[in-house]
Parts: C-alpha cells; structure tokens; sequence
C-alpha cells in the first residue's frame, strides 16, 4: 500500500497561532448557533459573491440642506432642561460631529422665554460647523407665537444655538392626555402652513411624537415644501402612553386605547410610496426620516431602501439608553449601527 507523504507547511509559511483555540471555539458552540429556518428575515435577499468587504466610512453621503450626512442615521428628538440632558444632549452633539449624523433637539419651548438651561442645548461648540443639528418645538407653541406675532423668536432661536433648522413636532393626543397639555384652536396643519409663509427661509421638519400619521396628513405633508417629514411611528417611545404613566388610575383606565392607535413604520413609508406613484399628489417635501419602533441597523436599512423619497433612519431611545453613560459606550454604539449598515449596504438586497 503506498504510503502519502505527510503535508507539513514548509518552514518559512506563516503560521496561524489562534487556529487551534478558534476550531475548538467553532466545535463547541457549534450546537449553540442553529437558526430555525422558520425564523429567516424574509426582507433580504443574501448576495455574498458581488462585495469585498466594505470599509468603514463607505457609506454614500447624504445630500440634508446645505450640508451632508454621512450616513442615513438620524438622532430622533429627546428630552432638553435637566441637568441629565446636559450630559446626554453633550454625548449626542459629539457622536454627530465625528460620525456627520444628524440630529434633533429636545423640545426647546423653555429657551424662548428664560435661558436658565441655554448650555443644555448648546451643542455646537460641541459638535462642530458640519453637524446637523435642529431646533424642537411643539407645534402648539408655535401656534401662539405666530398668534401673538412673535414668529421672530423662532428665527432668533435658531440662530442664537446656530442651528440648521427647525423640527415641528406635532402631538394633539399628548397634549390632550398631558395634564399640563395645550389646546390647539387651529388645526397642526395650518400652524405649519402659517409658519412656511411666514418663514419661508427655515429649513423645517415635521414628525409625530410616536403614533404615527394617516395617509390624509401625510399626503399634506408631502405637498408643503419641507426639508423632511418624519414618521415618528407608533412602535417605539409613544408620549401618549408615556404622559399616562403621569395621570391618574382613572385617566389610565379610560385613555390607554388611544396608545394603540396610529401607524407603523413600514406602513407609513409604503403610504407615502403610494402617494408618490400617484400623479394627483405634487410633492415638494425632499426628504423622510423613518423613526418609530427601528430597532437596530437591519430595519433602518430595509426601511430606507424601499423608501420613494431620500431616507434617512432615526432612533430615540437606543441613543438615550447609550448617550446617559460614558461617551466611549455611546460611541461604540454608534459605530456598531454604522458598521452594520455598510455590511448590509454591501451584501443584503431588500425585496420590495
């Protein structure tokens, strides 16, 4: 019987040290690392032959105004005016400099009327002259400056932060359930008409603050000449549910129904596909920021891929639960969802 020469690496091969420890690895968790086909994502298609592997900031850049995103990730609106909010508005400002995402203020009504928390809001010393960065008010304040005349102090705010822009945030049913809650005596959407008119120079977004919105109230919006609209869906942080967590054991009783009413995230953008393929509706609106119940970079990445307008994805309380800590672990966090985005940009196809 012939025997084979044994086939031994010649001495000048280089040598893998952590070969032995990585196969005793693959055999022992090999048995941990099934998938139940039953449990596929059915949203991609895999294509593992058409991509090297992609390299960190090889993301498309994103057109946003005057300036660019690098990556269609968007710091949703959060908190402002407490001493926690110093830190985490800080952390935040920082990610979207060094990372150019975008991102969106706390509610900044306080600031109109006493400075007393100013350094909680000012950000971009922080996060430098290419961020994108935007101001927050809730569209019933805006309702009473543009009443009382005093639209100015809306253009005096932004630039005073030296910010991009405003974000109008829309909540009939948060105020309603807020104790302290305004009332709207218009409609949101002629308080945002008015404000174009009057303002027709401000880069504006509008969002819901977590139910989400029709196709009536979206196909208005597509129609106005907004920077962005945003879903802000129901899904994820909804401020209806969070201000009857603030009422009484009766309010709680009568009202929760009204956290489950709106609209997801995927059934809003495929709404607004709807309305786009639609030759009734004349869109101005530029651009869509999906938000709402995105939990991670695989639905922000099928979400902004089927989506008929330029889209961007953004997240809220993922960036809270990181931004509370030490930078480092926000930063971690933010280059994780980057990373994971260029893999799938690289290797996943969405099928519509």
């Amino acid at each position: 019987m012939a025997e084979f020469p044994s086939v031994s690496p010649p001495d000048t091969a280089p040598r893998d040290p952590t070969a032995p420890g990585r196969k005793e690895d693959h055999i022992e968790l090999a048995f941990r690392s099934q998938v139940d086909r039953l449990q596929l994502d059915k949203r991609f298609d895999y294509e593992p032959l058409l991509a090297a592997h992609p390299a960190p900031g090889s993301l498309p850049r994103i057109d946003w105004g005057d300036k660019q995103l690098h990556a269609p990730l968007w710091v949703s609106s959060m908190t402002g005016g407490t001493e926690k909010a110093y830190t985490i508005n800080h952390n935040l400002a920082r990610a979207a400099g060094e990372f150019g995402i975008g991102m969106g203020l706390g509610s900044c009504r306080g600031l109109l009327y006493d400075d007393h928390r100013f350094k909680d809001f000012n950000v971009r010393p922080i996060a430098g002259d290419a961020a994108i960065l935007f101001a927050n008010l809730g569209v019933a304040q805006v309702q009473v400056l543009l009443d009382e005349g005093n639209e100015a102090m809306i253009g005096q705010l932004v630039r005073t932060l030296d910010l991009d822009g405003l974000i109008v945030h829309v909540n009939p049913l948060q105020e309603w359930l807020q104790p302290e809650g305004d009332r709207f005596t218009v409609s949101p959407l002629e308080t945002i008409q008015a404000l174009i008119e009057t303002l027709p120079d401000l880069p504006l977004i509008v969002k819901e603050v977590g139910q989400g919105m029709g196709p009536a109230s979206l196909q208005a919006l597509l129609r106005l000449p907004l920077l962005a609209l945003d879903t802000a869906a129901n899904g994820g942080t909804n401020f209806a549910k969070l201000e009857l967590f603030r009422s009484d054991d009766l309010a709680r009783e009568a009202y929760s129904g009204l956290t489950q009413v709106g609209h997801g995230a995927e059934e809003m953008v495929r709404q607004i596909n709807g309305l786009l393929r639609s030759e009734t509706v004349p869109v101005a609106c530029q651009h869509l920021i999906v938000s709402g119940g995105v939990q991670g970079f695989l639905d922000g990445y099928y979400l902004t891929q089927i989506a008929g307008l330029p889209a961007v994805y953004g997240q809220a309380s993922a960036f809270l639960r990181y931004a509370r800590e030490d930078y480092g672990t926000l930063r971690r966090f933010v280059m994780t969802q980057l990373r994971g985005l260029e893999l799938a940009n690289a290797y996943l196809r969405p099928r519509h």
